[in-house]
């Protein structure tokens, strides 16, 4: 719980920090452009993966599959997107890390690993 105030906190602080920063150094209205920019492009690429995603879902249930790593990929996907209309470059990269799929399979073999750890420390049981 500690780790996520600080990061509540200080993620917004970096990335004012940065905008700052971005407004001095090529202007305002620029900083306001990529901004903008980045925001509707996270969007687009949001609503695409996602879109795939259900998709195949949808075609791994049909067959009787679980749909493990597709719905890995709809949480990596959600948390892109949300960080991506956030606005902030330090959010804007990490969305796109999140939304790409060449991105997206290190931090997918992340969050499996953090679930086996903590099943396997028994602060998460499985009942069958």
């Amino acid at each position: 719980m500690r780790f996520l105030f600080l990061l509540i906190i200080l993620i917004p602080a970096l990335d004012i920090g940065v905008l700052l920063f971005s407004g001095k150094t090529i202007g305002v209205w620029p900083t306001i452009t990529l901004i903008i920019l980045t925001g509707i492009i996270g969007a687009y690429l949001a609503k695409r993966e996602g879109l795939q995603t259900i998709r195949r879902v949808q075609e791994q249930l049909s067959y009787g599959q679980l749909p493990g790593d597709a719905l890995l990929d709809g949480i990596c996907i959600l948390i892109g997107g949300t960080l991506l209309l956030t606005p902030g470059f330090i959010t804007d990269v990490t969305g796109f890390i999140f939304l790409f799929p060449p991105t997206r399979k290190p931090i997918k073999f992340l969050i499996i690993k953090m679930w086996q750890r903590r099943i396997n420390k028994g602060n998460i049981k499985i009942i069958k």
